[in-house]
């Protein structure tokens, strides 16, 4: 069947069409999507304040153990557990009938050996004008002088008895050698006490002061020496800034410590030194055995700042994206010195000027396009303090 001329010139037509069409659509098909708009940050520094935290345990200015220098029965329980009690303070009674009446005894001893003397006395008065008249021989007198030695030596032990008996009653009434606080009390009235009982009476805990004791690395202890003034390590820790105690809620203890002593050598199981900041404890908020974290203030003059969001990790290693001049990012690495809640402040890697990218990282790789907007530091920082 012979088509019409007319019609073929429309199929020819409508196939030119449809060529054209489909080209166009697979030229917009091969054409790269716009670069992405994403805020970008230029990198500042600033003045800063970071912490670095060492865990602590605590203890009072002075743990006391109290126990018993004489044995016998508990007579008397003066205080409570957990009670605060003051220097000279009674705690505990031993029964002292037995001490009281080696006392008496001892004080007979002394009368006694007190009139020994006397009558030894009388002999060598005696004897003296005799042996002088030469009406008896000196060998008794010697003897009687020998014999009024005895007597006063005699009467010298008497006396030292009496004081060991009157010692032993005191020790009956036990008292609170320093001020603080009561622990806990094992034994109950009636029980047998004896000096070399394994617990002692109670524990009594001095937290007017309060010690925090933390570790030292070496190579936090070479850098602790470095970084403050002081010609003897006394003088650098005087001149140490005041530290902070971080409690067991995370909250901040209320006042300030300061660094004291530092430990005679380091220890060669753990490569550490031992270190000691004191708090004060008024109040008695702090008791002995609670734990927390010592923060130590390290001021930086000019801390490279990024904020915490512009970062990413991979294989335990923080990167940031830095923008070039091409507008193309490329990942970098970076080293934390210290950081904020908001903020890491930077020791290499980048430095003030590089531009980063704030946010928006995970859709990106290196030698992707952006579209910078930049962010003011300004505002960041008034929005997120440091």
């Amino acid at each position: 069947m012979k088509i019409p001329g007319k019609i073929r010139f429309i199929v020819l037509i409508s196939s030119i069409i449809l060529l054209q069409n489909c080209t166009k659509a697979a030229e917009g098909s091969n054409t790269a999507p716009p670069a992405p708009e994403l805020p970008v940050y230029t990198i500042i520094t600033s003045p800063a304040t970071t912490y670095q935290e060492f865990p602590t345990a605590l203890e009072g200015k002075n743990n006391v153990e109290i126990r018993s220098q004489v044995d016998g029965y508990l007579d008397k329980i003066y205080v409570e557990e957990g009670a605060y009690v003051r220097a000279g303070q009674p705690l505990f009674k031993i029964d002292s009938r037995t001490y009281g009446e080696q006392m008496n005894m001892a004080s007979a001893n002394l009368q006694a050996a007190n009139a020994n003397i006397q009558k030894a006395k009388v002999e060598v008065d005696r004897l003296e004008p005799l042996v002088a008249a030469k009406v008896v021989s000196d060998v008794q007198l010697r003897t009687a002088k020998a014999n009024y030695a005895a007597a006063v030596a005699a009467a010298s032990q008497a006396k030292a008895s009496v004081g060991s008996a009157k010692i032993n009653v005191g020790f009956t009434t036990i008292t609170a050698p320093v001020s603080g606080y009561i622990g806990r009390i094992p034994y109950k009235k009636g029980s047998l006490i004896s000096r070399t009982d394994v617990n002692p009476l109670t524990l009594l805990s001095d937290i007017s002061e309060i010690y925090a004791y933390f570790s030292l690395s070496e190579l936090d202890f070479i850098a602790f020496q470095n970084k403050y003034p002081g010609a003897t390590l006394n003088e650098k820790l005087k001149n140490m800034p005041m530290v902070d105690l971080v409690i067991a809620d995370n909250s901040i203890y209320p006042e300030k410590g300061k660094m004291s002593i530092v430990d005679g050598q380091f220890d060669k199981t753990t490569g550490a030194i031992s270190v000691r900041a004191v708090f004060p404890n008024a109040n008695g908020a702090l008791r002995t055995g609670n734990t927390g974290r010592v923060r130590m203030p390290q001021l930086m003059s000019n801390a490279v700042v990024i904020p915490q969001e512009s970062t990413f990790e991979i294989q335990d290693k923080t990167y940031v994206y830095v923008v070039g001049k091409d507008q193309k990012v490329a990942s970098k690495p970076i080293k934390i010195s210290g950081k904020t809640e908001s903020y890491y402040f930077i020791s290499e890697g980048v430095s003030a000027g590089d531009k980063i990218v704030y946010t928006g990282l995970s859709s990106l790789k290196d030698g992707v396009s952006i579209k910078p907007k930049a962010i003011s530091s300004d505002s960041l920082l008034k929005a997120k303090p440091l």
